[in-house]
């Protein structure tokens, strides 16, 4: 009876730490997304981190008859790329990404998190 009880224990925490895993540290996707830097931000109550929103190029419309930029919502967690971020508004940048399935408390509020700059540009 005991050894029955340890192994659904210990199997439903295996479970438990491979769901937590898939999603919180399991990265869905990357990539590359280019604009220009409309602002970058440090913000939050307990954990500060760096939230930015690139605008890219061209427009779109979800509804007809209505127009809209392309806006990418990211997270920063790497204070170094932060730092430069802050320096650039209004330039041009290609970010490097990772896509999660969740958001932590102190790496950010978005499920994009920007980890490199690729290349920046000024007009």
């Amino acid at each position: 009876m005991r050894k029955t009880i340890v192994i659904i224990v210990l199997s439903l925490l295996l479970v438990l730490s491979g769901y937590l895993y898939w999603k919180y540290w399991f990265v869905f996707g990357e990539g590359t997304k280019t604009g220009e830097l409309n602002y970058l931000v440090r913000k939050g109550y307990l954990f500060k981190t760096y939230e930015g929103k690139l605008i890219q190029s061209g427009f779109r419309s979800r509804t007809q008859g209505v127009i809209q930029s392309y806006e990418f919502e990211f997270s920063v967690d790497n204070e170094a790329v932060a730092r430069e971020l802050m320096t650039g508004n209004g330039r041009t940048y290609t970010l490097h990404y990772r896509e999660y399935l969740g958001t932590l408390p102190w790496r950010g509020y978005s499920l994009y998190v920007v980890d490199s700059i690729v290349t920046s540009s000024s007009y």
